[in-house]
């Protein structure tokens, strides 16, 4: 059961709809299925949504969860910040965020189902994006598919957070810091792969770096995405004969290390619901700390 305590100025009155999409983010397709559940309350009584009008203080509420696929399963997480709409796990390298009709088992999805079961919560799995398998770090979860709809889409065009990258790579970028904006697209007939092309097959896609510490011989990278294309640090990286380290998918070497050395480092948004500034950071995973602390 979702519920929501309703925050508006004192004396105002406006439809349940109304603030629902307007102040909560609530997506037309869930509006839909919240009117249409049976289980809107609106203070504790059982009402018609459209026809509800709420004030400072009311509570609505009502449950539109759908059975999962998922099967929960009691796994190790490191969960890094959590609240009743939100949760951010440090994912480590090795494990799909989402299970896929191959892998039904192991995922992070597996493992946050247990967890909300052990503590007596139901939520579905609504990841707001997710990370290649051998990518470590952190990923943003909502409870809520609105929560979920909001931090996607972002308010007034703007982009709903900011996600920071640190990458290993073999020898130096010069310059040290810049802009990669190189469109992407699909390496056909490859459906994993991807490469740098020109529009329109190319999508826009733009990445931040800048050099941390260098000895020559290795560099770890800090990168901000302004997109969010698959793939997209491998693919830059390695347009620019510099790609991570362990990346054999696009020409790292994998003497130092057996994975791509990709860390999603930081995360940076204003909460949807609370407005507050979040900034939450994982540390340095220990296989990519172990090259880095060499130099």
């Amino acid at each position: 059961m979702t519920t929501w305590r309703v925050t508006l100025p004192a004396g105002e009155v406006r439809p349940a709809k109304q603030y629902l999409k307007e102040t909560l983010g609530i997506s037309g397709t869930v509006w839909k299925r919240i009117k249409h559940s049976g289980t809107f309350r609106h203070n504790g009584l059982l009402v018609n949504a459209t026809r509800t009008e709420v004030r400072d203080g009311d509570t609505l509420s009502y449950d539109i969860l759908r059975p999962s696929a998922i099967e929960p399963e009691d796994l190790p997480l490191d969960i890094r910040y959590e609240d009743d709409f939100l949760v951010i796990v440090n994912k480590p390298a090795g494990q799909l965020v989402h299970p896929t009709t191959k892998e039904a088992h192991g995922t992070l999805g597996n493992a946050l189902l247990a967890w909300y079961a052990r503590h007596g919560e139901q939520h579905a799995f609504h990841p707001v994006h997710r990370l290649d398998r051998d990518t470590s770090g952190l990923v943003l979860i909502a409870k809520e598919p609105q929560v979920q709809y909001q931090l996607t889409t972002g308010r007034d065009g703007r982009k709903a957070f900011t996600r920071e990258y640190l990458a290993l790579i073999q020898g130096t970028l010069t310059p040290p810091k810049g802009l990669i904006d190189a469109p992407i697209a699909r390496a056909l007939p490859s459906i994993i792969l991807r490469k740098v092309a020109p529009p329109p097959e190319g999508k826009e896609a733009r990445t931040h770096y800048d050099t941390v510490k260098t000895n020559g011989q290795f560099s770890l990278l800090h990168l901000v995405l302004d997109t969010g294309r698959t793939h997209q640090i491998r693919v830059h990286l390695a347009h620019l004969g510099h790609p991570l380290l362990g990346d054999d998918l696009y020409g790292g070497s994998q003497k130092e290390i057996s994975r791509q050395a990709l860390h999603a480092w930081r995360l940076s948004f204003r909460h949807p619901v609370t407005q507050e500034k979040l900034v939450i950071t994982a540390p340095l995973p220990s296989d990519m700390q172990r090259i880095a602390a060499d130099f």
